[in-house]
């Protein structure tokens, strides 16, 4: 394969990471955010849509924004099956 079709694939990949699916919150619609600052840096923003928690944005001071979500709709983050922990994570790796 020559490298200018790898690059152009790559590039591709790239711009399918950063489409705003990525972002849950995008998909919210009348959202009460209220967002606060921790000790640490750490900025943390919760979605509630008609009161319910819908999405925590958290933005690390030195990393990546990650977001913790409700799928189904009963104001609470999910959880795995089992004793794991709050799942699930999305994290945005590509953004322009």
């Amino acid at each position: 394969m020559p490298r200018s079709a790898l690059l152009l694939g790559l590039c591709m990949l790239a711009g399918c990471a950063s489409l705003p699916a990525d972002d849950p919150t995008l998909a919210l619609h009348d959202a009460q955010v209220s967002t606060r600052s921790l000790d640490n840096g750490d900025v943390v923003s919760e979605y509630r849509v008609a009161g319910l928690l819908r999405v925590v944005k958290i933005v690390p001071r030195g990393g990546v924004t990650y977001y913790l979500t409700d799928d189904d709709n009963d104001g609470r983050l999910d959880h795995r099956r089992g004793d794991g922990p709050v799942t699930p994570v999305q994290y945005k790796i590509f953004g322009w």
